[in-house]
């Protein structure tokens, strides 16, 4: 099953020096209340949705992290069937959608890609993390921000690239 794990920049260079993206994360994949919400039943359509779910997770992980560049990041994953569940209570809440807890550790060996924002979305996402804050409150101009941040695409790096993508020697 592939599941798109949420991080930062910094997070990525910690998974990269351990090998290890961590145990009981939280990630997203295509879940029953995803395709339920989404409507479709394309996998590709359905995948790419799971994809800007965990691209807003990583938006809330860089409101945490003031001091993290910004710039949204996505590992996608391979972990085993049954290996991701979705908490069934939380199924259909609008903020849980495509949710999952992944049970076990997962090593970074098993990421299949890692999606990162360009260069030049850095502006409109650290101007979505100042205004998330306001935006849970129903700001409308603030979700206005927030939306921005989904105008970038993310792009699409191969695990290979991971050293260029964190700076770090080979």
């Amino acid at each position: 099953m592939r599941v798109y794990v949420p991080l930062t920049l910094p997070g990525l260079a910690e998974a990269y020096k351990t090998g290890d993206l961590g145990t009981g994360l939280v990630a997203y994949a295509v879940t029953p209340g995803l395709r339920e919400w989404y409507l479709s039943d394309d996998i590709e359509e359905l995948e790419y949705a799971a994809l800007n779910r965990a691209a807003m997770a990583s938006l809330r992980l860089l409101a945490a992290d003031p001091g993290a560049r910004r710039r949204r990041v996505v590992v996608a994953v391979d972990v085993p069937d049954g290996a991701a569940v979705a908490d069934p209570d939380r199924g259909l809440d609008p903020s849980a959608l495509g949710e999952v807890r992944v049970s076990g550790g997962v090593r970074l060996a098993k990421a299949a890609a890692v999606h990162v924002d360009a260069d030049d979305a850095e502006a409109d996402v650290a101007a979505a993390a100042a205004a998330l804050e306001a935006a849970d409150g129903g700001d409308d101009d603030a979700q206005f921000v927030v939306d921005g941040a989904e105008d970038h695409e993310l792009l699409w790096f191969a695990t290979q690239e991971i050293p260029n993508l964190v700076d770090l020697p080979d």
